[in-house]
Parts: C-alpha cells; structure tokens; sequence
C-alpha cells in the first residue's frame, strides 16, 4: 500500500467539471493499493497519516500533526502509484489491486478517517477525475507499508 501525501494549502477532484471533493489546509493524499495489501497495513498507514508531523509550530518547525491544525482530508484511489516501467516504455499495472479488492480497502481507509479527521474528501473511485491543489511548502511524503 502507498500514500503519497502533500501537505496543501487547499485542493479539489474534480469529475466530469464538476467538484466532487474540496478541502483547505490539510493533506490531498493519493492512495495505491496492491495485490496482497490487508487490513493491517492500512491501519498502520492511517495512523501514520493522521500524526504524520509536517505543520509548523510556532518556531516555524515541522512540528505539529493534522490534528494538531484541525486540517482536512482529500483521499483520491489511484492505482497508477503501482505503475512498472522497468521493461519497455508503457507501464505494467500487475502489482495493482484488482478494482474490487482496492475499492474494498479504499472504502476502509476513508471510513477509518472520517472516525479521526472531522473533514473527510474523497474522489469517485474508477472516475477519470482532475485534482488541483496548492502545494504548501512544498512538502510531499510518500508512505508504503
């Protein structure tokens, strides 16, 4: 399983024009999932997620976790994390979960969220969607377990 998490000023997905999911300050976090990834696995890395201290304090130090800033969640599936181009020019997907098995996990991770973070965003999963997003800092952290 993967996370890549940027730490935003604000962000947003959106389907087809429209916003489906907009937050302020706070993490817009890209989540893989592979083959074999469980349950445990995305336990540890919403943990991680959620103290992950990257906000300053008032030393202007990387500091303080999302909940420590009240910050938002914007949580968008994407299998492309587990994209392979070792061998030829067209990447190879076959670590990827199977859709309904990384939907499943999808769905577990933004429902354990929601049980932290007040404000929870997603994506639609399996959507060609358009994020945007101002990156603060920048900071950008990629998690896998």
């Amino acid at each position: 399983m993967k996370f890549v998490v940027q730490k935003v000023k604000n962000a947003n997905v959106k389907v087809e024009d429209k916003i489906v999911g907009e937050i302020k300050k706070g993490f817009m976090v890209l989540i893989g999932v592979k083959q074999d990834d469980t349950i445990s696995e995305a336990d540890y890395l919403v943990n991680k997620l959620i103290n992950l201290r990257v906000f300053e304090d008032e030393n202007q130090k990387m500091n303080l976790s999302l909940k420590d800033v009240n910050g938002e969640l914007l949580l968008i599936s994407q299998f492309t994390l587990y994209g392979d181009c070792k061998n030829g020019n067209r990447p190879s997907f076959s670590e990827a979960a199977r859709p309904d098995k990384a939907n499943e996990l999808y769905e577990y991770i933004v429902q354990k969220c929601k049980e932290k973070v007040p404000k929870v965003e997603t994506g639609i999963f399996g959507a060609n969607m358009q994020v945007g997003l101002v990156n603060d800092g920048p900071v950008t952290i990629i998690m896998e377990k």
